[in-house]
């Protein structure tokens, strides 16, 4: 099912944003994160966020991404933000002319991670796909939108019930860039479930 991006709620809008027909734009407002306390010992919550409210409990939701990303830390992609506390988020992180994050980020109970894995500086295009199977959910990323890769599987503590997610930009430093979000599509679950595992012997 394509998403009305129209029927989308932004949490903290940007100053300059285009939301139409299968189509949002972000233009990034400076100094703008999602990020709470763990090793940098900042909080900061006030990165734009567009999202839509569901109670399924099962589905995955997919996303492509365009940026022109050129400072350190400049992110888009994919977030279910449920308060400032608790929320998730997949994303490319622009760190310096070689090399980017590939990367996400899991915040329970007001303390965040950070995975990430070394990506070209050259890419400037990710498909992610955000996948629920009741309080669980898995992050992935397709250079194409055909052939997905893990990111990561996480829980949340307060994600079990009505949820909210979409999509995000933001510049936590001094900058500004353009994010494109396309192709948002709502599907049955396509993270399968696990059929059981034998403890060690």
């Amino acid at each position: 099912m394509k998403v009305d991006v129209r029927k989308m709620k932004w949490i903290r809008k940007p100053k300059i944003c285009t939301v139409e027909d299968g189509r949002v734009e972000i233009v990034t407002d400076p100094h703008t994160d999602l990020w709470q306390r763990t090793y940098y010992h900042f909080r900061n919550d006030n990165a734009p966020v567009l999202q839509m409210t569901t109670d399924e409990k099962y589905f995955s939701f997919v996303v492509r991404t365009e940026f022109d990303s050129s400072r350190r830390f400049d992110q888009c992609g994919v977030v279910m933000y449920l308060d400032s506390e608790n929320w998730l988020k997949g994303s490319i992180e622009y760190e310096n002319g070689e090399f980017q994050h590939l990367g996400s980020v899991v915040t329970n109970n007001g303390y965040s991670d950070w995975a990430t894995t070394a990506m070209d500086a050259s890419v400037k295009s990710m498909w992610y796909r955000l996948s629920r199977r009741e309080d669980d959910y898995c992050i992935e990323c397709s250079p194409d939108g055909i052939r997905y890769s893990q990111m990561r599987i996480c829980h949340m503590w307060k994600g079990g019930g009505q949820i909210r997610f979409g999509v995000y930009a933001c510049s936590p430093e001094d900058s500004s860039f353009k994010a494109v979000f396309t192709d948002m599509e709502m599907t049955e679950c396509r993270w399968p479930a696990h059929d059981g595992q034998k403890p060690d012997a």
